[in-house]
């Protein structure tokens, strides 16, 4: 069965956490719901950058193209393993996104932050 969404109505956390309900009008004026088990919505918060860039360069013709989130603000905190840090960067609308990262990663990122970057070299044929 395949519907079409009209409009995204509700985005609702079951109460034990288990699942996540995602409400929506088809095209044709009916209310639907689709419900994903916790993993199922890990998955698919995986999956959908990569799917809205591959649109982004199809539609446009641009393999370069990528779709970017304006940076509000970002933590960078300790995990309850010693070895690893969360890093969680956040959007105006706030939309998050935290990654666990190695201690020797937090300092190559460190590094590659505070380096100059390397010239552009632009040719005109």
């Amino acid at each position: 069965m395949e519907l079409e969404s009209k409009s995204l109505t509700s985005c609702v956390v079951s109460d034990d956490g288990a699942a996540v309900s995602l409400g929506f009008v088809d095209a044709q004026g009916r209310s639907a719901t689709l419900k994903l088990s916790l993993n199922q919505v890990g998955a698919l918060a995986m999956t959908l950058p990569g799917l809205i860039d591959k649109a982004l360069q199809a539609r446009f013709g641009d393999a370069s193209l990528r779709y970017a989130y304006p940076l509000a603000s970002w933590v960078l905190e300790r995990s309850s393993d010693p070895a690893q840090g969360m890093l969680t960067f956040r959007t105006v609308d706030g939309f998050s996104v935290c990654f666990s990262m190695p201690l020797s990663q937090q300092s190559e990122l460190g590094e590659a932050l505070v380096a100059l970057p390397a010239p552009v070299m632009l040719r005109a044929n």
